[in-house]
């Protein structure tokens, strides 16, 4: 997966929104965490290390419902005023492929894009989607005919696939973040580590401590009906496989077991230091409701 060397400003143009949305502040990029390590079912060498302080959060996207947007004079495009960098060729040539199959009724900036591209490079030689007007080029503005937000996006709900499966692959991994380490343990032997986690600012590389606003560390975006693991399921399951995302989800089912049972007996405490303190070993993510 490919990150922004760095998350630098985007052109600026006038948002169309007319309602001033107050931020929330959001919280610290350190804080306790949770976290479960298990073997890769398919390959014993491998490693699954997994945030369940993310995983078990109720961070949903807001994109279009209160979303503040990476940079302040578009909340409009939410996390999109950079483009995409691709991770590699194949990244490059399946997003070709979708791409080819919009039409003028579903991407704003067709005619743009079919006449000059859609890919540029950045300032270090990257390959990544244009920048139109201050955002992506395929994203559509609100009062598009054709549908706002993503037309790789819309694509992929019109046409009954995922959008893992149209968009770059940096953009459908959001909020997800897979890393990679290896590890020598103490008798020699080796082992790959895949660090499943939040893509918090710190994901988008120096510049993300500059973006304006950003959704994993905001209360306003963790309202959600189901936690991250089952609203991600499927963007888990392509990041680890089937299998080991179904061990992940016996761990998460558990945890959110004893998180609820953990905020009935915090409920029943007389102060607030005390419930704080029966909360304390789970530790659920600061930005999630208590």
């Amino acid at each position: 997966m490919s990150t922004p060397k760095k998350a630098g400003k985007a052109k600026a143009r006038q948002s169309p929104v007319d309602v001033v949305l107050t931020q929330r502040p959001e919280v610290s990029l350190d804080f306790p965490r949770a976290w479960i390590e298990f073997p890769d079912p398919k390959d014993p060498e491998q490693i699954f290390r997994c945030d369940l302080t993310w995983l078990t959060s109720r961070w949903n996207c807001i994109f279009g419902s209160g979303c503040h947007g990476i940079e302040k004079t578009m909340p409009e495009a939410g996390c999109c005023v950079l483009g995409a960098h691709f991770a590699d060729k194949d990244d490059e040539k399946r997003t070709k492929k979708f791409a080819d199959q919009l039409t003028a009724d579903n991407w704003q900036n067709e005619k743009f894009g079919r006449k000059k591209g859609f890919v540029e490079k950045d300032a270090d030689g990257q390959r990544k989607t244009k920048v139109v007007d201050g955002a992506c080029i395929f994203l559509n503005s609100p009062d598009f005919d054709g549908g706002a937000g993503c037309a790789l996006h819309n694509l992929a709900l019109a046409t009954g696939k995922q959008p893992l499966e149209t968009k770059p692959d940096v953009c459908w991994q959001l909020p997800i973040r897979r890393t990679y380490d290896h590890v020598e343990r103490p008798d020699g032997t080796n082992v790959l580590v895949v660090n499943i986690g939040e893509y918090d600012r710190r994901g988008w590389g120096p510049g993300g401590h500059d973006l304006d606003w950003y959704c994993t560390g905001s209360s306003e975006a963790h309202n959600a009906a189901e936690p991250v693991y089952i609203t991600e399921r499927g963007t888990l399951v392509e990041l680890m496989g089937k299998k080991a995302y179904e061990v992940l989800a016996g761990h998460c089912d558990a945890r959110m077991a004893a998180l609820t049972a953990a905020r009935m007996v915090a409920s029943k405490q007389r102060s607030e230091a005390a419930a704080a303190a029966a909360m304390a070993p789970f530790a659920p993510h600061p930005a999630d409701p208590n």
